[in-house]
């Protein structure tokens, strides 16, 4: 899922677009208007650190048999170790984000690696269980400035190009969330520790690729044109930032909600657990393909368009989702849709709000916090409802990211010719 932002499920490279300023003041002279910020080399790594942080938060939902049967623990208990992984996650977004700019991004991202390995690796040898959870916030907090730090350089390092960049690197993430639960069940639960050791020393050869990344900032490049998405200028600002941390908590939200309760609610409207889980997985694989199939439109196509065509059919999707006979398919195309929304709407964010310096970080950590909150909300809403009642429950929140969509696109509109 995930999630899957601007501090980066999230993405950006040699330094946010609107700290040029500090990075310059820090870090000597920005680099030349159109400097690339990745090598080759540098962009093939960060698409394997995607697969990687991805392949991290799958790995504990399979394991959590063989967690509770080494430390004794309770369902909710065994829960904690995600539950420890987000809250790192959430911190090391913020602590990164404050970091960036006056911290060299080669050293921003060497130290999130540094922390992600030490961490899984503490996971696995962990001797009780409090100690396996301070090593999950550890691999956690490399996991946050992983997601952040490239998500926040993708989306400013490929001029044009970046929004197709950012699906392509998200896309390795859900490469990497198929990847993960692979392992465990060939290696068998028991033997997370030596998955958890082996992801480990996976991210080191990663630090080898570090130096094909800028350190500094890419020189200003003037204001974006109104046709990129428009600014947003003076007290409009704080609404346009409100209206897109909602966007991402709700779409996040729907990402981890469909994930969680589409076994549930295909098994209830008659379907087999076998065909349940199968239609699962479909929903994740789905996901991964729109983010590659998205990545040559991006280069026609807006980036407020691909995301307002990506609510409307998200949306409909859900609502067909409700009859029973076309719930799996529907599902599925959830997935497709709802794919490009994250890693598209990071650029749209720097374009339509670039003096606002800390937006992407702000909505990175928000999108952490609605795949952590969907849980227990849909719970409570399917208590009231009915299980049957899942993909209308969800589809409603899919009409509120299509509302905020077409908000944002007007708020943007309006304020990109203001003189």
């Amino acid at each position: 899922m995930l999630p899957v932002t601007s501090t980066a499920p999230s993405t950006r490279g040699a330094c946010r677009p609107v700290s040029t300023e500090a990075a310059r003041t820090t870090q000597g002279p920005a680099s030349p208007p159109g400097a690339a910020l990745f090598s080759p080399a540098a962009v093939v790594a960060s698409c394997a650190g995607f697969v990687l942080i991805g392949a991290l938060q799958a790995l504990y939902g399979p394991a959590i048999p063989a967690f509770r049967e080494e430390f004794g623990l309770s369902p909710s208990g065994a829960g904690l170790g995600l539950s420890a992984h987000f809250v790192g996650g959430v911190a090391g977004v913020l602590l990164f984000d404050r970091l960036f700019g006056r911290v060299g991004n080669r050293r921003i991202l060497g130290v999130s690696y540094l922390l992600m390995a030490v961490g899984a690796a503490g996971f696995a040898l962990a001797p009780n269980w409090p100690a396996g959870l301070a090593a999950a916030l550890l691999a956690g907090l490399g996991f946050g400035g992983i997601d952040y730090g490239l998500n926040q350089l993708f989306a400013v390092g490929f001029g044009h190009r970046s929004t197709a960049m950012l699906n392509i690197l998200n896309a390795h993430f859900g490469v990497g969330a198929i990847l993960g639960p692979a392992l465990i069940g060939a290696a068998g639960a028991e033997h997370y520790p030596a998955v958890f050791l082996g992801f480990a020393a996976a991210n080191l050869p990663l630090l080898l690729c570090l130096r094909g990344v800028r350190d500094r900032a890419p020189g200003p490049a003037g204001p974006a044109p109104a046709e990129a998405g428009g600014q947003v200028l003076g007290r409009s600002l704080g609404s346009v930032l409100a209206v897109f941390v909602a966007l991402y908590v709700l779409h996040v939200g729907i990402e981890a909600g469909v994930g969680g309760w589409e076994p549930t609610h295909l098994e209830t409207v008659g379907y087999g657990a076998g065909v349940a889980a199968t239609a699962t997985s479909v929903y994740w694989l789905m996901m991964t393909v729109g983010r590659f199939l998205v990545a040559p439109l991006a280069l026609r196509y807006s980036d407020r368009a691909i995301v307002t065509v990506s609510c409307a059919g998200m949306t409909v999707c859900l609502l067909l989702a409700s009859l029973p006979g076309l719930a799996p398919y529907a599902y599925a195309g959830v997935g497709l849709f709802i794919a490009p929304i994250f890693p598209t709407g990071l650029p749209w964010l720097h374009r339509a709000a670039p003096r606002a310096r800390r937006a992407g970080a702000v909505v990175i950590a928000a999108s952490m916090v609605g795949g952590v909150a969907a849980g227990p909300a849909l719970g409570k809403a399917i208590e009231w409802s009915g299980i049957r009642a899942v993909p209308l429950l969800l589809c409603a929140v899919s009409a509120l990211c299509l509302a905020a969509t077409l908000w944002l696109i007007r708020a943007t509109r309006s304020t990109a010719t203001t003189p």
